[in-house]
């Protein structure tokens, strides 16, 4: 805090209205017009839904750290007793040290004074020799370039930023611009940053803002009766995909030679697409479990480099129903012709339509999630509801209750988090885990995982105008 009691005056004045635009929670209508005719499949339902897991007792969490305006990422290397959080204005905090940021990249960002905003520093990830190497890599929301078409938003910048691992303070004066991709608007800027078993680091990248996937910057797709579609595209850009780059190598990076469009008809950064916002995944290199069999320590077979990588990725949903995805190498996750298992359609987003495709024209199945649950008076008998999911991990820390269990939240937490049982096939599930704490805000923006397996959220305390507080809390019996 600063002397005069007036510790960052301005991040407080803003954080309510930060937070209130965070992760595609603004359900505007859609802009589309009437969809064309076209020749579709009917989408089968689920062979069952996910009910209710068996009750959990809740889970206590300790505040590590507070005072943060809004935070969106935490980062934990291993080899540094270090703590590192990513403010939504721009700031990245050492935890031991919330007054004072140790990195300030707020003079790259856009202006976030005018009102909600779902721009910012929204990702950060260590490099997995950050102990050795300093190299810290950054998301965040930089004015339009010159070279960017008219009327768009912003600009997605994904950097590296190398630095001491042990000082006080770090400039951002040695910087590498990693990638840049024109944003259409000014929602649904995902942000996520993981690195893969093999070194090579995910990138989360939302379908482009707006709504339904349509309108300015939103590519055609394939399928007559929706119009956009650059979750669905694979050639214009990189929207609406989750990337893989090789940062070892190359500049500014490399293309790992297993990606799966390398030598094909696509862009090679490419590993999976079909999303709408992707609002934080996490790496899961173990096979799923049955719903109450014993957690697997054994790691699944990797192969050739990455085929052991899946990630759990939480795709923000737009008026129906919210999903998180075990995404795999080279799949398809349907975005915009399905929202979770339903068929959607952007010109009427709050009604499902009667049928859509199963697969692209090309032949490749379309994939449903692993999770879903609906908005609130979607489903009459729905065991959780949300309006904006914030994808966890799978638990490996000392709680025995949650070994091998998916951990996860809904950005309006009310004060509880969700719990999902990996199952073999079809959905997970899943049941709610109420947090025992009055210290623990009442909206959800990321979670975190040491190297020891230790499950972290951090949250804040308040989504409307009104100046809010952002904690860092870690999850104890």
């Amino acid at each position: 805090m600063n002397a005069d009691g007036t510790r960052r005056p301005f991040l407080r004045r803003t954080a309510g209205v930060l937070l209130a635009g965070l992760a595609g929670c603004g359900r505007g209508g859609d802009t589309g017009s009437d969809a064309e005719a076209g020749t579709t499949t009917t989408r089968a339902t689920p062979a069952a839904s996910p009910t209710a897991a068996a009750d959990r007792p809740g889970v206590g969490v300790d505040t590590i750290a507070d005072g943060f305006t809004a935070p969106t990422d935490v980062a934990m290397p291993a080899g540094v007793d270090r703590t590192f959080v990513a403010d939504q204005p721009g700031q990245v905090y050492a935890a031991d040290r919330p007054d004072d940021p140790f990195l300030d990249l707020s003079d790259r960002l856009v202006d976030l004074r005018s009102g909600p905003d779902e721009r910012g520093l929204l990702g950060l990830a260590t490099h997995p020799d950050f102990a050795s190497n300093g190299r810290l890599f950054v998301r965040y929301s930089a004015p339009r370039r010159s070279s960017s078409p008219v009327g768009y938003s912003h600009t997605f910048v994904l950097s590296e930023v190398t630095v001491d691992p042990t000082a006080e303070r770090a400039s951002a004066e040695r910087e590498r611009i990693v990638m840049e991709i024109p944003q259409p608007q000014s929602n649904h800027n995902a942000g996520s940053l993981a690195f893969g078993s093999d070194g090579h680091l995910f990138v989360g990248v939302g379908d482009g803002g707006g709504g339904g996937d349509v309108g300015r910057g939103h590519v055609a797709d394939w399928y007559e009766r929706v119009r956009g579609g650059n979750g669905q595209d694979l050639t214009a850009n990189l929207l609406g995909s989750i990337l893989r780059l090789d940062v070892d190598r190359g500049e500014p990076y490399a293309i790992p030679p297993d990606n799966p469009l390398v030598g094909e008809d696509g862009l090679d950064e490419q590993w999976a697409w079909g999303f709408r916002n992707p609002w934080r995944f996490a790496v899961d290199s173990e096979e799923p479990r049955s719903s109450g069999s014993e957690a697997s320590e054994t790691p699944r077979p990797t192969g050739e480099a990455g085929d052991g990588d899946a990630l759990l990725v939480a795709d923000v949903g737009q008026a129906r129903y919210e999903e998180v995805s075990r995404v795999e190498r080279g799949e398809n996750y349907g975005w915009n012709v399905h929202e979770g298992t339903h068929c959607f359609d952007p010109s009427a987003p709050r009604e499902e339509p009667a049928g859509c495709p199963s697969h692209t024209l090309a032949g490749q199945q379309l994939r449903d999630p692993v999770i879903e649950y609906p908005h609130p008076g979607v489903e009459s008998e729905a065991t959780a509801t949300g309006v904006a999911v914030v994808g966890g991990y799978r638990y490996r820390g000392p709680i025995d209750e949650f070994d091998g269990r998916y951990i996860f939240a809904d950005w309006q937490a009310d004060g509880r988090l969700f719990l999902a049982d990996p199952a073999e096939d079809g959905l997970w599930p899943v049941s709610t885990l109420p947090v025992r704490g009055e210290s623990f805000g009442s909206f959800v923006r990321a979670f975190g995982r040491d190297p020891d397996g230790h499950l972290y959220a951090l949250t804040t305390d308040r989504g409307g105008p009104v100046g809010s507080t952002g904690a860092l809390h870690r999850f104890v019996a």
